[in-house]
């Protein structure tokens, strides 16, 4: 099975939709998704941007996304400890959560103080991680611990859905199905906007499964359409070659 994350185009966050460039952004990621005749299904936020967004690919490919609530941008707010930002529970100052050992484990960062300021922000991330595993066992894989189990007369290897959300959310469901504390992920790696995410499951032993990355951040379209990549989210340049 393969899970493709694709994150909105270049944000006019005002008004919940893309900006001009994110709409040449999304037409671009559009030709790209029109080549993948495998998809069996598309599953959409129900944020805006991500709509708008997967617009277009919907349009080339004659389709329909199915919409969950769960996939909305993880926005449940922190004050930030360094600067005294009211927002989003990332973009922290490196001079704070690198030196807090419990930030790089997986299960010991819902502990720190940090995240446990808002009352509603762990919840979110368990109804995130349920979610994807409800939408998982759907197609036959069922979390067992740390990896998945299928079950044979559901799964089905060639099945390949397509998830069109947001940066912070995609590191949330990442942190889930990688098994690694969502703190590194959104604080490590930076995901353009319309980038492509890919992971795939590998099936070394029989109903036995681990997802596993096999692309991440992927903006050839844009490279290909000769469109700029987007630093929205991102703090310095992102290299355009």
């Amino acid at each position: 099975m393969k899970i493709i994350f694709i994150r909105h185009g270049d944000p006019d966050y005002e008004h919940d939709t893309l900006t001009e460039k994110g709409i040449r952004e999304a037409k671009l990621l559009a030709e790209r998704v029109a080549k993948w005749d495998n998809i069996t299904q598309f599953y959409c936020s129900p944020l805006g941007r991500a709509k708008k967004t997967a617009s277009y690919s919907l349009d080339a490919t004659g389709r329909e996304a199915i919409t969950y609530e769960w996939m909305k941008e993880f926005s449940y707010y922190i004050d930030d400890p360094v600067t005294g930002r009211h927002g989003v529970p990332w973009d922290l100052m490196p001079s704070y959560w690198t030196e807090i050992p419990e930030m790089y484990d997986r299960e010991n960062w819902k502990a720190t103080d940090l995240y446990r300021s808002n009352s509603a922000l762990l919840p979110a991330y368990n109804e995130v991680c349920q979610g994807l595993d409800e939408l998982l066992s759907s197609y036959g894989y069922v979390r067992h611990n740390n990896y998945y189990t299928t079950d044979p007369e559901i799964k089905k290897t060639e099945d390949t859905i397509v998830i069109f959300c947001h940066l912070g959310v995609t590191c949330i469901m990442l942190s889930h199905l990688l098994n690694i504390s969502p703190v590194l992920l959104l604080h490590g790696f930076f995901l353009a906007p319309t980038s492509v995410t890919v992971l795939a499951s590998e099936e070394r032993m029989e109903n036995d499964a681990l997802f596993r990355v096999q692309m991440m951040g992927d903006v050839s379209h844009l490279l290909h359409g000769g469109e700029p990549i987007s630093r929205s989210g991102f703090f310095t340049d992102p290299f355009q070659g």
